[in-house]
């Protein structure tokens, strides 16, 4: 897969490790929100898996893109 760093970096991450969500979970977060929202109109009617599976499937090609790999 292609990089995906952290969505929202801090400058010291401590013993914990990395805190917060990683870019490609941003950006399927995003996704599934639109997704969520078209649902029920315009013909369009995604369930909680559909919306899921694809929101990550966009999210990848989203990082594959940022770094050139597309």
């Amino acid at each position: 897969m292609s990089d995906n760093p952290s969505a929202f970096p801090v400058s010291d991450i401590g013993v914990h490790g990395q805190f917060g969500m990683t870019l490609r979970d941003a950006f399927a977060l995003s996704i599934a929100g639109g997704m969520a929202a078209y649902s029920g109109t315009a013909g369009g009617n995604y369930g909680p898996g559909e919306i899921a599976n694809r929101s990550y499937q966009v999210a990848d090609a989203m990082l594959a893109a940022r770094t050139g790999d597309a």
